[in-house]
């Protein structure tokens, strides 16, 4: 007797995804953007990075409903967290190929998504892995949960798990690919992140920790700090007439042009730089040693000349540092209020090409521009306080202050 062969059941799958969607509102612009696409060839369920969903027919027959409403949510979760450009760096930095090394990315991932997304109207899908399944601690990501275990005799029944290059980056032989239909572009996929990130910060609601915490750093994604604040070193250090003097030990090649007069040549000379750094009682000793670690870095962007780099702490009252042999080794003295005003007029009287001030930014800041460049890097703060005033916030650096925030 032959077998007989429907199509797939979008009524069911359609009411699944609705069922999603009343579950978890905060996800229904991602859920209504996976294009769904009938696909014999796929396990189960799968996705892949340009939001196409493809279904096996099977499996849609064999789910129930509110198993298929879980699933859903689980295979969007994927791509809104990015996993499979995460897998892909992964990959590419740990030096990993193979499809087992996919098959591990993918059951990390499953283990970063399932650890908070069920229960509370989803019900949990058969065979969900979850951090118990690893016997790992549950609130990891994905990547933890990489360097903490191997495939073996506790995955061996994983073996059939396969969420698509969307969860681990691996192309599929049945997936369509850059060229094909119905696919969204880089910009339309970040574009859906930026909404439901969106709608998780505006009304979190019941939204897990998880969902919390990939919204706030999708809307506000960490910075390269460390290349940042060299960049704007770097910058304003080259910039016209920063460590530029006149000297008479070669003339000016204009001294042609007038016989009997002799013109000065423009000397490039090495920078010098004066940087404050904010040791009041609201910056924590790792911000501190950050600030040291950067200090060494800036005597590096001047060609090692430590004589060229002048160090003051500062919080409400200035004081120049030891001399600067090592900066590990260096005593910041302080640890009162902050007034970096006074950083800055000790600073100046050094006569920098550039001024570099590390702070938390609760400080007041100068009122008149300073007479060299100045960058300014921040310590990053959820949010600001002052005991005396809950609804205190504190000034921006101003306008000509290059800002890098740091951490």
């Amino acid at each position: 007797m032959t077998a007989q062969f429907t199509g797939l059941d979008y009524e069911k799958l359609y009411a699944a995804r609705l069922q999603a969607v009343s579950a978890r509102p905060y996800l229904a612009t991602a859920l209504y953007a996976l294009h769904i696409i009938e696909s014999r060839r796929a396990p189960t369920m799968s996705v892949d990075k340009y939001w196409r969903c493809y279904v096996s027919p099977a499996f849609v027959d064999y789910m129930p409903e509110e198993e298929l409403a879980s699933v859903l949510v689980h295979e969007v979760s994927h791509l809104l967290r990015d996993h499979h450009g995460r897998s892909d760096r992964y990959a590419h930095t740990h030096d990993l190929s193979g499809p087992g090394e996919r098959l591990r990315m993918n059951i990390a991932a499953d283990a970063e998504i399932n650890d908070d997304i069920f229960g509370d109207g989803l019900v949990w899908p058969r065979g969900a892995v979850t951090p118990a399944t690893l016997g790992l601690a549950t609130g990891e990501l994905m990547e933890d949960y990489l360097s903490q275990f191997t495939l073996g005799p506790r995955t061996q029944e994983l073996a059939w798990l396969d969420c698509g290059s969307g969860a681990d980056g691996l192309d599929r032989d049945w997936e369509l690919g850059p060229d094909g239909t119905d696919g969204l572009s880089e910009q339309e996929c970040d574009a859906v992140r930026y909404r439901v990130a969106q709608g998780i910060v505006g009304r979190p609601g019941n939204a897990p920790k998880g969902w919390r915490r990939w919204a706030d750093r999708a809307l506000h994604p960490p910075q390269p700090w460390r290349q940042l604040l060299g960049a704007a070193l770097r910058s304003a250090v080259s910039a016209p007439g920063v460590g530029a003097d006149y000297t008479y030990r070669r003339p000016a090649r204009r001294s042609a042009s007038l016989p009997g007069v002799v013109l000065p040549s423009l000397r490039r000379m090495p920078p010098r730089v004066a940087v404050v750094i904010d040791t009041s009682g609201s910056v924590s000793d790792v911000e501190l040693g950050s600030a040291l670690l950067e200090v060494a870095a800036i005597t590096q962007a001047v060609g090692g000349r430590r004589d060229l780099v002048t160090v003051f702490s500062c919080d409400t009252a200035a004081r120049i540092a030891e001399p600067l042999c090592r900066a590990e080794g260096m005593a910041l003295m302080g640890g009162g209020g902050t007034d970096l005003r006074t950083g800055f007029t000790k600073a100046l009287r050094t006569r920098p090409d550039v001024l570099v001030a590390l702070t938390d930014g609760q400080t007041p800041w100068p009122t008149t521009r300073p007479t060299c460049r100045t960058v300014v890097g921040l310590f990053h703060r959820e949010r600001s306080y002052n005991e005396a005033d809950p609804d205190y916030v504190p000034d921006r650096p101003p306008d000509w202050a290059r800002v890098v925030e740091i951490g």
